[in-house]
């Protein structure tokens, strides 16, 4: 994302994991863990979504942390549907933001990753916001949320997103009562709009 990016290991549940770590100036409020598209569609953790979400984390005063998912960059293993992706994150979680804070964040097949481990962490962890984006409602089951969760969480949505249909993130939140934040005009990848992206999530995280 800048010169400042720092570029490390971390072992994964399938081999290493390449991680991106972007820091605040100061000490950091809690860490923010992003997970990108999907990896057979060319999610990697430089796709512009996903440095956004990193970039409002460092501005609210969080370290950022991106990853690729196995088999991604220069991360080892091989693409496993989700189930395994869902270990990776919850690996780099592990070893990066052990303690304190948390805010777990996602981008279209992300977003479904996230909110699994949203579900897996809820009892261990004091995840202190959780952000999903394009989430992707109509190609994989997103886990409902923990009721505790709902007024922590940040859905956003492209109205004319095209890959993910808004509807089935409506059916997906409708039945949890869950608002979702409608960007009118927007795409799945938000061209255009991802200043707005980010002031959305800036607002969401505590300062």
């Amino acid at each position: 994302m800048n010169a400042q990016t720092e570029f490390v290991r971390v072992a994964g549940p399938a081999g290493a994991l390449e991680v991106a770590i972007d820091r605040p100036p100061g000490d950091a409020r809690g860490g923010v863990v992003i997970a990108h598209p999907h990896p057979l569609h060319g999610g990697t953790l430089t796709n512009k979504v996903v440095q956004t979400l990193a970039r409002a984390g460092v501005q609210a005063g969080w370290t950022s942390i991106r990853f690729n998912f196995r088999g991604v960059g220069q991360s080892e293993g091989a693409y496993d549907e989700g189930r395994g992706e869902l270990d990776d994150l919850l690996a780099v979680t592990a070893a990066l933001a052990p303690t304190g804070l948390l805010c777990l964040a996602g981008f279209s097949f992300g977003a479904f990753v996230a909110s699994h481990a949203a579900a897996r962490l809820i009892g261990t962890r004091d995840i202190e916001r959780l952000v999903l984006v394009g989430t992707a409602a109509s190609r994989f089951d997103v886990a409902p949320l923990a009721t505790e969760l709902h007024s922590r969480t940040l859905i956003v949505h492209g109205e004319q997103d095209d890959t993910v249909p808004l509807s089935s993130v409506m059916d997906w939140a409708r039945p949890q009562s869950l608002p979702v934040l409608v960007v009118p005009g927007g795409g799945h990848f938000f061209h255009g709009q991802l200043p707005l992206l980010r002031d959305l999530v800036l607002r969401h995280l505590p300062a």
